[in-house]
């Protein structure tokens, strides 16, 4: 039997099982199941050899952005919904494994090779450069960005204060609650770090007066940064250096850090918040915008690297780890902070992803023109997998407000009616 026949019939021995409530075209144009909506599309056999070989989420990442496997009529949000019901894992210890047994063996050993993801390169985070790990995700394209994110340019969570809204208002609204948390007023002197394209900077100093600094390690962000600073007649109010925090100098009232802890590193810590709390005036303010895992009661198992994080380090954020709740806590409380808020905005960031995968798959073809199929593929996947991930719980994400610890009465209000008002 033809390699080709035995691929075909180990897709229809699971499919059988797992019952799928959507249809799958082969590269022969058979279709195996009769649904209307989206389509997973198999375009090559070797596609089935390779999940054989290596049965893990980077095989199917790998296939995903080499064209091999594809959707039609639908999206992959589309395809998730209409997945396998049920216990999946169950079902698939279900499986004949006496008609695989005889199928795959014969399989792997046919030699074919099936098409590359076009994801050729070693991990840039290998020569263990944060620099080079950074500029991977962030020097991708300016343009690439503007054609999912908001009219700011604003990489990270967004605040929904009704879910109808645009992703526009609710990127402005998170910057007007993290403007708020922080009590910024005229004068203060406010450092950004990882400010991306400005535009936390940029809203503080516009609305509240505030001098700002950022730090980023993108030079591509910086530059278009910079030109929108310029646009606003800010010049004399923003600073943005492309520097890592631990180089910089000085003192601030206020300190921000929105979404770039995850790519700061375990190893780090000590780094980054020693550093925090250097830069940071007695008293002063700093707001920790960051994702995070759940903690686990064995707490020896947190360190284990689900196959999803090892697939999401090796694609799209080289050197990236994510903490748990209680150990952000710690860390803040061991460097000399008083912590005083913490509040979970992990609804709202499924939701932010989502809205930036339709908005990335309904100008795909812009995208591809921008970076390439592979790239385009590749960003779909994660955005998707990201909103999925927030929806279901898998992370979180917290903004936890700190003040540098001194002695008594902080500068943080007795009541949080200000921030809600």
């Amino acid at each position: 039997m033809a390699a080709e026949d035995k691929a075909a019939r180990i897709i229809r021995t699971v499919v059988d099982v797992i019952e799928p409530q959507f249809a799958i075209e082969l590269w022969d144009g058979t279709r195996i199941g009769d649904f209307d909506g989206p389509i997973l599309a198999i375009n090559d056999p070797m596609a089935v050899r390779q999940i054989a070989l290596k049965p893990n989420i980077g095989s199917v990442v790998e296939l995903w952005v080499s064209g091999q496997i594809d959707i039609r009529n639908g999206t992959l949000f589309d395809l998730v919904e209409r997945g396998p019901k049920g216990k999946f894992k169950h079902r698939l210890k279900s499986l004949p494994k006496w008609q695989l047994l005889k199928d795959v063996p014969s399989l792997l050993l046919s030699g074919a090779k099936g098409g590359s993801s076009g994801l050729g390169g070693k991990n840039p985070y290998v020569s263990g450069s944060n620099k080079e790990a950074i500029t991977h995700h962030y020097d991708v394209s300016n343009a690439f960005y503007q054609l999912f994110l908001d009219e700011r340019m604003v990489y990270t969570c967004a605040y929904f204060t009704d879910w109808a809204n645009s992703i526009d208002q609710a990127q402005v609204d998170k910057l007007e609650l993290i403007c708020r948390k922080l009590r910024l007023k005229p004068g203060d002197r406010l450092l950004d770090i990882g400010c991306g394209w400005g535009a936390m900077l940029i809203y503080a100093a516009k609305n509240y007066g505030v001098t700002g600094t950022g730090v980023s390690l993108s030079e591509a962000q910086t530059a278009l940064a910079r030109e929108r600073i310029k646009a606003e007649g800010l010049e004399d109010k923003i600073t943005i250096h492309v520097k890592s925090y631990e180089h910089l100098e000085g003192q601030f009232d206020k300190i921000s850090s929105i979404g770039m802890f995850e790519a700061v590193g375990i190893a780090h810590y000590d780094t980054y918040f020693s550093s925090v709390h250097r830069l940071l005036r007695p008293g002063g303010l700093y707001l920790h915008h960051a994702i995070t895992r759940r903690m686990k009661r064995n707490k020896k198992t947190f360190g284990r690297k689900s196959a999803e994080h090892l697939a999401l380090v090796k694609y799209i954020f080289p050197g990236g780890e994510l903490d748990h709740l209680g150990m952000t806590v710690e860390n803040l409380e061991g460097y000399g902070f008083e912590v005083h808020d913490v509040e979970n905005l992990r609804e709202h960031y499924g939701r932010t992803c989502r809205m930036w995968a339709d908005r990335l798959h309904a100008r795909f073809d812009e995208a591809i023109a921008e970076v390439g199929a592979a790239k385009a593929r590749l960003w779909l996947l994660y955005l998707t997998g990201c909103a999925l991930a927030f929806e279901r719980g898998t992370v979180q994400i917290n903004q936890t407000l700190a003040s540098r610890r001194k002695r008594g009465i902080s500068a943080v209000p007795q009541t949080r009616a200000d921030l809600y008002r």
